[in-house]
């Protein structure tokens, strides 16, 4: 079970956002109108949450949830090179222990060509790449 979503971390699953989500509901629901003063915090992280939701509701993806799709993952931009090179490796695009030129390509700009296939969103300031 997710106790809280890291929306500072590299990589985000949008099934833990939607998991936590669903917890947080089945807690707030009880409350009515009348938040108790001690889960006030909880209140506005359900918020926070239900509008990245909200803004990734129906942009295509790999995870379905309450009738709309959902991308499942969701990429830090400066973490983003590293997805690129990460992704190139798992799918047999370079070989990560191969010498030259395998370890001369310009990962900078293989990133860069790889984001023109991605949909940017933004998160308490922070830039997400998703697909």
């Amino acid at each position: 079970m997710i106790t809280t979503i890291d929306l500072t971390a590299d990589i985000i699953d949008i099934r833990d956002i939607i998991e936590r989500v669903e917890k947080l509901e089945s807690e707030c629901h009880e409350w009515d109108d009348n938040i108790p003063s001690e889960d006030f915090e909880a209140w506005n992280e359900l918020n926070t949450l239900t509008a990245i939701l909200n803004e990734l509701e129906g942009n295509g993806g790999d995870e379905q949830w309450r009738g709309d799709w959902y991308p499942l993952t969701l990429i830090r931009e400066s973490y983003f090179q590293d997805y690129a090179k990460e992704l190139a490796e798992d799918i047999g695009a370079v070989n990560k222990d191969a010498t030259w030129p395998n370890n001369c390509i310009d990962w900078k700009q293989a990133a860069r060509e790889l984001q023109y296939d991605y949909t940017s969103t933004e998160i308490d300031g922070v830039t997400y790449f998703y697909r």
